[in-house]
């Protein structure tokens, strides 16, 4: 018996269809011969050991059982969908060839697996390698089925992930716990996460930022010329010796001294005139996160929901490809199937219809890339005529996002001139500039919601050099430099895509690529949902703002537990797993050497409970923990049996704050990480 093992019940049905399963069955469809069976899972069927698992002594969270290290890892069925794991199980069991049809990605092949392991699972296993679920793509990817080899490594990455999170999550979020305990808190679990961490860090290191930013006051001049007829605007450029560091004159004396004497002189001499034709081509196709990015600056969708919709308009629509992709670009052999995609845009949606002809389908754009291409495409429409009444607002809304960004590859580049005016008036200099859109190009395709830099627009005069202008009027500004923004989910997509950038010391700089980033594409939305859920990250708008419990929890992690650049090495040895150049044995013994070093530097240096209220003893001032007696839970003193201080449940709590103790070096953890994960 062939079995076909789907990630989602929406994914096998399309499947089954294309391949004549109409037979159902509890949690499958088969052929009538019943020798081509079809399943899913729904999701992951299984999950890691709990500790208790592993050991009953693990359930009490106590420092004694740390760390928490399998020598062996189990996974157990998920109670919510037991019944499908086991008919899962009885399938593969009778099965002799499995095609693994789930998500094209380390979570996909991991998904599958993990069931065929579970199952000992001997026979053949083929891959079927999908990135769009209409019948046409189902066929083509049916027909160039994988080797089993070519993509279980992407499994060891995904098996790695799970592990390194588990090691990370289990035994620093019970460690922190246990230390705050000791301080007297006694609120929910501290959370702790190999990307959830970092992620965090980034958001507190802002809020800190803009709650810290001392504001600068400076001054400028902007003189108004005309030649004649035509004003313009133009900027005095402020000597370099009146500047500070930051390029900021902060004189009101200069800028009026300056003022006083262009306006006595009355006129300005055209120095030099530099006109460009700036050619700029179409964006890339959308990746996750910048679909993510722009839908929450343009509509302020979350993260997750944006994520949602994409694989609804994937899996229920058929009308865009496979949306967990971290590319942009196409491969070149799928330009052949633009005019089809695009009949197909037309039909759905007649108010294309004007576009067609403005569209070069025989025009390969830079999105056309086969060495740029990563394990999927960017996402773009399919090749279904997809119905567009039966999308909601917000489904239509990231449609059209992908659609527009598919046809802009076949416009022509937009063309601005960019004219650069210098001119002198005495001593003193005045720059303008000004832009003219000669030809909008793919600009056509998207109106005012492009997030394009705050350029002057203003149409220049035409001037040769050595013309005379006369001073119309001048203006003296009073300025304040402003604080960086607070983050949004879209703006902290992007910096956890980024998470390279980040990185400060120079050696780590340099093993760690720049696309490496915070979690994948697939895993981002639900760290960011984590986040708020757990109440580490509050939303006051579009803004997202850390709370106390997250600021005194990132205040006592280690560096290398918080570090977004560092991070993101993690995150390049589990590609360099799925790309064969690292073995999943060899980076689980650096994690375990890791996790006992770290965590016996933690509980030497111990926690600082910040601005979090604690409970202390009115007799001696040490905190008060809550503990376990035969009567029920009450409150005793942490100093005992020196102080046997004692309050029933209930009583008033009364706020202490502590000093944080002293990081270790930055530069030791970075070296420490380093050598486990890089060497």
């Amino acid at each position: 018996m062939k079995l076909f093992l789907c990630e989602k019940p929406s994914q096998g049905n399309d499947i089954a269809k294309v391949l004549g399963a109409t037979k159902r069955s509890e949690g499958c469809l088969s052929t009538p011969d019943g020798q081509l069976i079809v399943t899913w899972g729904i999701g992951h069927l299984v999950e890691q050991f709990n500790p208790e698992q592993y050991d009953p002594a693990f359930k009490k969270w106590a420092f004694e059982t740390l760390p928490i290290i399998p020598s062996q890892w189990g996974l157990s069925p998920k109670k919510e969908t037991k019944k499908q794991y086991n008919v899962v199980m009885k399938l593969i069991k009778q099965a002799q060839l499995v095609v693994i049809a789930t998500d094209i990605d380390r979570e996909g092949e991991t998904i599958a697996r993990e069931l065929l392991d579970l199952g000992k699972f001997r026979g053949q296993i083929k891959r079927l390698w999908l990135s769009a679920l209409d019948d046409a793509s189902i066929r083509k990817a049916l027909g160039a089925l994988k080797n089993n080899e070519d993509t279980l490594p992407l499994y060891y990455a995904g098996l790695a992930r799970s592990r390194a999170d588990w090691l990370i999550g289990m035994n620093f979020s019970r460690l922190f716990t246990l230390l705050a305990q000791q301080k007297g808190y006694q609120g929910k679990p501290l959370s702790v996460g190999r990307v959830q961490s970092p992620t965090l860090s980034l958001v507190v290191n802002r809020d800190r930022e803009i709650k810290n930013f001392i504001p600068k006051q400076h001054f400028t001049l902007q003189v108004i010329l005309s030649e004649g007829t035509q004003p313009f605007a133009t900027q005095y450029v402020i000597p370099e010796q009146y500047c500070d560091a930051d390029g900021l004159c902060l004189s009101a004396q200069v800028i009026q001294a300056a003022n006083q004497q262009i306006c006595q002189i009355g006129q300005a001499k055209v120095e030099s005139v530099e006109t460009k034709r700036e050619k700029q081509s179409a964006p890339l196709l959308f990746a996750l996160s910048d679909l993510q990015s722009e839908a929450n600056r343009l509509y302020g969708l979350g993260a997750q929901q944006v994520l949602d919709i994409a694989q609804s308009l994937y899996e229920t629509h058929k009308a865009t490809t496979y949306p967990r992709t971290d590319c942009g670009y196409l491969p070149e052999s799928q330009l052949a199937e633009a005019p089809r995609v695009i009949q197909c845009l037309i039909q759905s949606d007649s108010r294309l219809q004007p576009l067609a002809s403005k569209l070069n389908l025989n025009q390969k754009s830079r999105a056309w890339n086969d060495k740029k291409i990563t394990a999927h495409h960017g996402i773009i429409p399919t090749m279904v005529k997809a119905d567009i009444s039966k999308m909601s607002e917000d489904e239509f809304r990231l449609y059209d996002l992908i659609r527009r960004r598919y046809l802009a590859q076949f416009l022509p580049v937009s063309e601005t001139d960019k004219t650069q005016i210098v001119l002198k008036c005495g001593q003193h200099v005045l720059a303008a500039r000004g832009n003219v859109l000669i030809a909008p190009g793919w600009k056509i395709l998207f109106g005012k919601t492009l997030d394009e830099e705050d350029e002057s627009k203003q149409a220049l005069p035409t001037l040769t050099q050595g013309q005379t202008c006369r001073v119309v009027d001048t203006e003296m500004k009073t300025q304040q430099t402003t604080p960086p923004n607070h983050f949004t989910e879209g703006t902290l997509l992007t910096a956890m895509k980024n998470a390279a950038r980040f990185v400060t010391d120079e050696r780590l700089k340099q093993r760690l690529r720049e696309t490496e980033g915070l979690g994948t594409e697939a895993t981002r939305a639900g760290t960011i949902q984590g986040l708020i859920d757990k109440g580490f990250l509050k939303k006051k708008g579009k803004s997202l703002l850390a709370t106390e419990e997250a600021i005194t929890l990132i205040d006592n992690l280690p560096q290398t537990l918080k570090d977004p650049g560092l991070t993101a090495l993690w995150e390049q040895a589990l590609n360099q797993i799925a790309e064969r150049s690292l073995s999943l044995d060899v980076f689980m013994q650096k994690q375990e050497i890791f996790v006992r070093h770290l965590m016996d530097d933690c509980i030497k240096k111990g926690i600082s409970m910040g601005n979090i209220e604690i409970r202390k003893c009115p007799k001696c001032g040490s905190p008060m923990a809550k503990r376990k007696g035969k009567n029920g839970d009450f409150w005793g003193c942490s100093a005992y049996p020196n102080c046997q201080h004692i309050e029933n449940i209930g009583a008033k709590k009364a706020s202490r704050k502590g000093k944080k103790a002293p990081n270790k070096s930055v530069n030791e953890q970075i070296s420490e990480l380093r050598n486990l994960l890089s060497e």
